[in-house]
């Protein structure tokens, strides 16, 4: 059977996509709104989230995909995140957004996601995974929804190679980077930092 794990490039969704691996026919697949090139703008080898994701998804030797989401979405996002003065419901939003679009355009007979027992945002509760499955007919699957930070850690320490940094400085294939861009564009620089407090971000660069 094949399945689609929504990836970031980072640790989290690259190791979900590893252990399902082992029972599905895996294909990483980057949800973009389109922003474009909006990270690392002075760096050569900079790319958008999709060329991000491949890179990523090539290191690690899996097959690789992109969606493309609808960017009203990403819109509302910035606005609720802006009104909160925290990011948290507007990561929300574009996850579950993402998840049916994922569920609804594609032809897999999984979707999957790298949400961990621990996180505070994204998560898909038990409603949302139900109502998804019976609206598309498609299994969800959250592989690492059982998994703590310290399990985590200790998986990728023995099987990925990871650079990690802040936030703005790493390449990855998040929503992060492009709501960030959205941000910074409706609302100016001083926005992004009152929204997005500072944190380290990982970005697989191959397995061990």
């Amino acid at each position: 059977m094949d399945c689609a794990v929504l990836y970031s490039g980072g640790k989290d969704s690259t190791l979900a996509a590893l252990v399902l691996d082992t029972l599905y026919e895996v294909t990483l697949v980057t949800a973009t709104f389109g922003v474009g090139d909006v990270l690392r703008e002075d760096d050569a080898d900079s790319t958008d989230v999709v060329g991000n994701g491949r890179r990523a998804a090539e290191a690690v030797g899996l097959p690789f995909e992109s969606v493309a989401l609808d960017r009203t979405v990403a819109a509302a996002a910035v606005e609720q995140m802006v009104s909160d003065g925290y990011p948290r419901n507007g990561i929300q939003q574009v996850h579950e957004h993402a998840v049916e679009t994922l569920a609804a355009e594609s032809e897999f007979d999984a979707i999957a996601d790298g949400t961990r027992r621990d996180d505070r945002v994204p998560t898909v509760d038990r409603p949302f995974a139900q109502s998804v499955e019976d609206r598309f007919g498609v299994d969800y699957l959250a592989p690492l929804s059982g998994f703590g930070r310290d399990a985590i850690d200790a998986l990728v320490a023995e099987r990925l190679r990871v650079e990690s940094g802040p936030s703005e400085s790493i390449p990855k294939a998040d929503y992060e980077t492009e709501l960030r861009a959205l941000l910074c564009a409706e609302h100016g620089d001083d926005a992004v930092a009152d929204v997005f407090p500072e944190h380290t971000q990982s970005h697989v660069v191959g397995r061990k």
